[in-house]
């Protein structure tokens, strides 16, 4: 059941990905082949899409297409865009999709704009977000730099990936992850309610990627040795205080291998925890 609503979310986020595509597209009244062209290059780059098979990806498109052909109300779609994009990660992904699309032939027309803007007003975008996104469309970049995890978001998520490998959190576990946020110095700047979303974000990301995705982008996105030795820090403590059984210190293992971190070093963070 776990993997068969894992499935289930990823295909719910990434029609809905599509989705805004389409509308970006169809927002002047028609799609012309700069605009498809753009889709497809930004689809084949993400790796929310990576294995989707291209009769796949056309259904997806003519889904999308039938769908908002027969809404009645922006707003509408627009709660059913939330709704499959429950992440301020993946709404964002979905604006600088969107944005990319409406932007594939270098000028924006006022529907294409005021669309992107009713979607930032949706999605809960904001105006230096809005800034990053279109800087990187217009210089035709990937869009990863604009999406890059906060680091406490990824500390936040490895110690997730360590509480619920077995598939339950135990108290113990859980008041570990409590006291790293509240009193832990790299996540200082946080408040508890971003800290708590952050929580939430990892458990989501890690039920739509599953874990090796997950531990790919922490492996590009924890990239100095300081911030892997922390991450692997904060997910031994979470090991630790649910007694470090087999399951969590295979978790262990993997981060260690991820990470490169070396066998006496590791040792070395297991003793101070």
């Amino acid at each position: 059941m776990p993997r068969d609503a894992a499935i289930a979310a990823r295909k719910n986020r990434n029609a809905a990905l599509v989705e805004a595509m389409v509308m970006a597209a169809v927002a002047d009244g028609s799609i012309v082949q700069k605009e498809l062209e753009t889709l497809l290059r930004r689809v084949v780059e993400r790796p929310e899409f990576e294995g989707t098979k291209p009769e796949e990806l056309n259904a997806l498109i003519e889904g999308s297409a039938a769908k908002l052909a027969g809404a009645k109300r922006l707003d509408d779609v627009l709660a059913s865009l939330r709704e499959r994009l429950p992440d301020h990660r993946n709404r964002l992904l979905a604006f600088g999709l969107a944005a990319a699309v409406a932007l594939a032939d270098r000028k924006a027309t006022r529907e294409e704009l005021g669309l992107l803007k009713t979607f930032q007003m949706g999605l809960g975008i904001s105006e230096a977000e809005v800034q990053e996104v279109f800087s990187a469309v217009e210089a035709g970049q990937p869009l990863n730099e604009v999406l890059g995890e906060p680091k406490e978001r990824l500390y936040a998520e490895v110690m997730v990936l360590v509480s619920v490998v077995d598939g339950k959190v135990s108290a113990q576990e859980a008041s570990a992850i409590v006291e790293a946020l509240a009193g832990d110095p790299v996540f200082r700047e946080l408040s508890m309610d971003r800290a708590q979303l952050f929580v939430r974000d990892a458990m989501q990301a890690l039920s739509d990627d599953g874990m090796s995705k997950r531990l790919v982008v922490m492996a590009h996105s924890l990239t100095t040795h300081a911030q892997r030795v922390k991450a692997y820090a904060l997910a031994a403590r979470v090991a630790k205080a649910g007694g470090n059984r087999p399951p969590e210190l295979h978790v262990l293992d993997l981060l260690q291998a991820t990470f490169g971190l070396a066998d006496d070093e590791v040792a070395r963070i297991k003793k101070e925890v």
